[in-house]
């Protein structure tokens, strides 16, 4: 082991064996000022990469050409607001409500890994993989435990709520997630149904109105219009293959 090796073990801070050929020397001051900031933007970096890893996003989504015409935003919250990510600090919630295929998940993802970047921890579920890890977990007695868990994140993804409907435990395990990031944490929801179908989800309506009462306390709704990005670009395709 070499000495500055060794000297970066005790020190406990990045091996700067691996950066300071990176490094040009003009004075003392500044190369060890330089060196430095480049070990703590790699020590930064990996810390987002098991940010990021650790979420579990399907797949890497970011706003690059994001096209936020199709969504309306509540008087109280616009774009800017909106990407800023005060409202993970704030401890309130977005609600993505909107046909199939019109970006919800896209802007979802990409506002968690934006997150990430921010160093906070994040945690992306589908609706339908949590109620049954949570079913899993509490045959187990492991629910509680998991359910802790979450709670310790900064912000919450549950996508694709609505395209399938819950068995009475599963819903009421999700209701006591929800519940327990009430004002502790910041939830991002995708839906496909308007709040006046949820009960369809839940299938039981003081459940339901319990749990939408809680989303919507300290939240934000944008609503999604326009038609299917996968379909208009199947169509595109389609054309392009014809023409």
């Amino acid at each position: 082991m070499s000495k500055l090796k060794e000297l970066c073990k005790e020190l406990r801070i990045s091996n700067l064996e691996d950066i300071v050929s990176e490094v040009e020397f003009k004075e003392p001051d500044q190369y060890l000022i330089d060196i430095l900031e480049l070990a703590v933007d790699h020590r930064n970096n990996r810390r987002v990469k098991r940010l990021i890893k650790r979420a579990k996003f399907p797949t890497i989504k970011t706003l690059d050409n994001y096209d936020f015409e199709p969504i309306s935003f509540p008087d109280n919250l616009d774009k800017t607001d909106l990407l800023s990510l005060d409202f993970i600090d704030k401890k309130e919630n977005i609600l993505m409500l909107g046909s199939v295929g019109t970006g919800k998940t896209h802007l979802a993802t990409a506002l968690g890994i934006k997150a990430c970047r921010k160093n906070k921890k994040v945690k992306f579920y589908r609706a339908i993989d949590l109620t049954n890890e949570l079913l899993e977990k509490y045959k187990d007695g492991q629910a509680n435990k998991l359910i802790k868990k979450i709670a310790k994140t900064d912000l919450l993804i549950i996508d694709e709520l609505g395209y399938i409907p819950f068995s009475k435990k599963a819903a009421e395990l999700l209701f006591s997630v929800i519940s327990n990031c009430y004002e502790q944490q910041s939830i991002i929801v995708t839906s496909n149904l308007e709040f006046g179908r949820w009960n369809e989800v839940f299938g039981d309506d003081r459940l339901t109105a319990a749990l939408i009462d809680r989303v919507v306390h300290h939240a934000y709704i944008l609503a999604f219009t326009g038609k299917s990005y996968r379909f208009q670009q199947a169509m595109a395709n389609r054309c392009g293959e014809e023409g």
